[in-house]
């Protein structure tokens, strides 16, 4: 297992997370793929995907050895972040905090994100130890809301999934945000088989974090 400090610190490097919601392990396999050669590391299976933890054990085998940085989604309770864990997930990321999931995550050293908007939310989240704050949904305020959060909590470690595209993802990172998530803006070519395509688009999302970072 890849140290938490390791884990973190690759994802805040590339500072793009792909959220990958495939219909089959095979799917999520080649977008993975597509999304490594791109140059995005990080990648995120999602709970709502039919036998996710199969899918979890399908990319750990596929990927061993390589640079993937494999994490699951969507979890809600600790039964899942444990069920996910021992499937080869390396971070776990929720759409809501909750205190027992962070506690094992915690307990097992793996990287928490759970999603959070309000301040109460987010400061409940830092006590409890997680690792990166989701701010979820971002397309709720957009990239200004990171201004808004790091005005009182200037300490706070961001990352928000929802509404972040190519258009504004150099304004999230600028804002104060340690990275992105990006679900369809980013492997939306998987529908119609063109991998191609995510593995571009991963390019570009990694070059726009690098062009905010440098400004």
């Amino acid at each position: 297992m890849i140290p938490k400090i390791n884990t973190l610190n690759e994802i805040t490097k590339t500072g793009v997370v792909a959220v990958i919601r495939a219909e089959t392990a095979e799917e999520a396999e080649k977008i993975a793929d597509a999304c490594l050669k791109g140059g995005i590391s990080a990648v995120e299976i999602t709970f709502t995907v039919p036998g996710a933890s199969r899918v979890l054990e399908s990319l750990r085998e596929r990927f061993a050895g390589k640079s993937l940085i494999l994490g699951a989604g969507t979890v809600l309770d600790s039964e899942t972040a444990r069920i996910a864990i021992l499937s080869g997930a390396e971070y776990i990321v929720s759409p809501s905090f909750d205190r027992d999931t962070a506690k094992l995550c915690n307990r097992y050293q793996i990287p928490y994100m759970p999603g959070c908007m309000t301040i109460t939310e987010i400061v409940q989240a830092m006590e409890a130890g997680a690792d990166i704050i989701k701010v979820f949904p971002g397309s709720a305020f957009g990239p200004d809301y990171i201004k808004a959060i790091k005005g009182p909590l200037p300490q706070a470690v961001l990352m928000p999934t929802g509404g972040v595209s190519l258009e504004n993802v150099q304004q999230w990172i600028k804002n104060g945000c340690v990275a992105v998530g990006v679900g369809g803006d980013l492997t939306g070519g998987a529908k119609t088989g063109n991998y191609a395509l995510v593995e571009e688009t991963a390019g570009k999302f990694v070059e726009q974090v690098r062009i905010a970072r440098a400004k």
